[in-house]
């Protein structure tokens, strides 16, 4: 098979399911630690349950919607579970966007902060530790429970203690929570963190009702939902699931009487449903082939396509402690290697932007330190790194790179970075190609196997620190042994840096945003001096509507509001 037709063949595969979406949002140490999870190994979809730009709207409404209309969306992602103390999901987490309220949450089409079930801001203590938050009287549960400031702390105590998937983010944080009045919280943090109230955001943080759930280990009801929000969970199935108004709701009421979701088998299912009008919007999991088709479409006004930046990266992990990875100058030539733009052009067709830094672009504070340093197909600047490091052509620098063998993309990126290696450089850079299956490959990162490595991420929280510190922080370890524990030995590129680590938190420490905005500026530039990762691409959302439904809107925070849709009357 030639190289081109390589392409083609997994061009035409469903490789969206690869990307972001309904991806396990699981780094590689939370899998080892929840292996029984078999997460990130799906990977997909650009689609988008998440994300976009202000304005990036399918058109403004210019009629009332009908009072009968309800939405019907269309997708291939199957919802694992609705509890929020175990839904680890992207698609998880944007139906748990709609059917609940959290203390905190993003004004409409900006990456603003505001209260939700909260009424101000917290107030911070000195120190930075103790959280105190006044809270909206006059709220009830889906189930007529009242919510108060003690449903509140349930609800946070239950995420922690019942020890789900992403007990974590907020175990790890959270020294203690309690309602110091009835309609105040009190947090205390185990540290400082500037961004706790992004955390808040997550949308498994979000309220319960104390009749309805229990506090214990395990004790989940993934196919039930009682919360707050605008919408309540009617019916929960394998391929379906009905959102009913809920009548009683606190806030703007949906533009809409309700969400009908059906879940398709196949994104050719998706696309020809979308195609016949069986379905009003469609989101997730359809191929590149089949986005470009509906694309077309829009554009002669036969639909709408509405398309924002994502936030779920892809990137190389390079094992600093391995031989010859060991060198940060060979780490620095793999940066300038790496083409980009024909990763984009050619796998993708233009579906995924470059991306320069593990900050993805929807951050003031991502700084293209990669493209600034290094740029794209280097070939210059690789051989005279390479050369400073003591390879030629007769001495060519052995690269094994391993991916995941089920997703498509990743096997096609491999092929290309090997195939340019082979053409550009003369034989300077051999690269053997390993693929391991993601479950296999996750539990095993930690343990140094794979010298290079391909994989992604979509951080847990709006916020910068979430794509840094997962990656770069380390609780032990040296310059001389790398880290021995912590979160870059689970990304398999066991680097340690006391100056990251100290950046981190400080970070983590400054409230002034302007401040924290210049620390992580600095953290990015030794990030591209040190080269532990190497950063490749950053996914692209897309959701299609109906020329008859109005309001659909792909949020820059990474979801995809459903109350805002309607159908013109």
């Amino acid at each position: 098979m030639t190289l081109s037709s390589f392409f083609s063949f997994f061009q035409l595969k469903t490789f969206f399911t690869a990307i972001a979406g309904t991806c396990w949002r699981l780094s590689a140490w939370r899998w080892q630690r929840l292996g029984k999870f078999l997460g990130l190994s799906c990977l997909c979809c650009l689609l988008a349950i998440a994300c976009g730009r202000p304005g990036n709207q399918s058109s403004p409404s210019p009629t009332p919607p009908a009072s009968d209309s309800r939405i019907s969306l269309g997708t291939t992602a199957k919802i694992q579970s609705l509890d929020p103390a175990d839904a680890y999901e992207i698609s998880s987490g944007n139906l748990l966007y709609n059917l609940g309220d959290r203390l905190y949450t993003y004004a409409s089409g900006t990456t603003d902060l505001k209260p939700q079930l909260a009424t101000a801001l917290p107030k911070v203590s000195a120190d930075g530790l103790v959280y105190t938050i006044p809270l909206r009287q006059g709220v009830v549960f889906h189930d007529g429970t009242p919510f108060n400031a003690k449903a509140m702390a349930f609800s946070l105590q239950r995420f922690i203690q019942n020890g789900g998937r992403p007990a974590f983010l907020l175990s790890n944080t959270i020294e203690s929570v309690e309602a110091s009045g009835d309609s105040e919280l009190t947090i205390r943090l185990h540290k400082p963190f500037a961004a706790f109230p992004s955390l808040l955001a997550f949308s498994g943080a979000c309220a319960v009702s104390p009749q309805a759930y229990e506090i214990g280990a395990g004790k989940f009801k993934p196919s039930t939902f009682v919360g707050t929000g605008p919408y309540r969970l009617a019916q929960f199935g394998s391929d379906s699931l009905r959102l009913d108004t809920f009548d009683q709701y606190w806030g703007e009421k949906p533009a809409n009487l309700g969400i009908d979701v059906q879940v398709y088998s196949s994104s050719a299912n998706l696309f020809n449903a979308f195609r016949t009008g069986a379905v009003d919007v469609a989101y997730q999991n359809l191929d590149p082939n089949q986005i470009r088709t509906l694309e077309q479409g829009a554009e002669q006004g036969k639909w709408q396509a509405i398309a924002g930046p994502g936030s779920n990266i892809t990137f190389l992990s390079l094992n600093t402690q391995d031989q010859p990875l060991n060198n940060r100058i060979v780490r620095q030539a793999i940066a300038a290697m790496v083409d980009r733009p024909l990763l984009q052009n050619r796998i993708f067709q233009g579906k995924v932007d470059p991306l320069y830094s593990l900050v993805p672009t929807v951050f003031e504070a991502n700084k293209p330190v990669f493209q600034n340093q290094y740029g794209d197909g280097n070939l210059p600047k690789v051989q005279e790194l390479l050369a400073q490091a003591g390879y030629s052509a007769a001495k060519p620098l052995n690269l094994n790179l391993w991916y995941r063998s089920n997703v498509p993309n990743n096997v096609s990126a491999a092929t290309t970075l090997k195939g340019f290696a082979q053409q550009k450089l003369g034989g300077l850079v051999q690269i053997e190609l390993s693929s391991v299956e993601s479950a296999t490959a996750y539990q095993n990162l930690e343990k140094g196997v794979y010298p290079v490595f391909m994989s992604d991420w979509y951080g847990d929280f709006f916020d910068p620190d979430s794509y840094l510190q997962p990656f770069l922080a380390c609780a032990k370890g040296s310059p001389a042994t790398g880290c021995q524990e912590g979160d870059s030995q689970g990304r398999g590129s066991f680097y340690y840096s006391d100056r990251v680590n100290q950046l981190i938190d400080q970070e983590r420490q400054e409230q002034d945003p302007a401040k924290r905005q210049q620390i992580f500026g600095q953290i990015q530039d030794l990030l591209a001096e040190d080269v532990p990762y190497v950063p490749l691409w950053q996914a692209k959302d897309f959701a299609f509507a109906q020329t008859g439904v109005n309001g659909t809107r792909l949020e820059p925070t990474q979801q995809f509001p459903f109350w805002t849709l309607n159908k013109s009357s």
